[in-house]
């Protein structure tokens, strides 16, 4: 087999295994345990009977960091015993994460799979752009891919 035949289907497996292992509406949240701001590990699907939001991110991101101030608010206007906010940051340098939680001043869930767009997670959910929010319902089950904030407090208030 040439170079070009192997690296055909080398790209054809690969997408195929990162198509089967995303994420989509209807699935359940997956179990990934990651380590948080104070270097304990956290498994995703240990929250129960309330909505979880995960918010894709990282301190290098634009938009991310405009949206964390926007994120910080809900979870100061949102009911806490009906949702729960995790961040995931695909930082690779976890140096960098925290100053930017410290300067952002998140005060929800933070993560960390620190191997950028190739992190375990991040492939999970088929993030292939940030930021990217997976919003799930009290049962487990993802319901909304990149909900607006409007579409979260609407449904949180119902």
């Amino acid at each position: 087999m040439d170079i070009r035949t192997k690296l055909i289907v080398f790209l054809v497996v690969t997408f195929s295994v990162t198509s089967f292992a995303q994420i989509k509406i209807g699935d359940t949240i997956p179990s990934i345990e990651l380590q948080n701001s104070q270097e304990v590990k956290v498994n995703i699907n240990k929250f129960k009977e309330k909505y979880v939001l995960i918010d894709f991110w990282a301190s290098w991101c634009g938009p991310c960091r405009v949206g964390n101030k926007k994120l910080v608010q809900m979870h100061k206007d949102l009911d806490s015993s009906k949702i729960e906010i995790i961040g995931i940051s695909i930082d690779t340098d976890a140096t960098k994460w925290g100053k930017a939680i410290e300067k952002d001043k998140i005060n929800f869930l933070q993560l960390i799979d620190p191997k950028g767009f190739d992190a375990n997670a991040a492939v999970i959910f088929g993030v292939e752009e940030l930021p990217s929010k997976f919003l799930f319902d009290s049962n487990g089950i993802l319901i909304m891919k990149n909900p607006t904030d409007q579409e979260i407090i609407n449904l949180i208030n119902k």
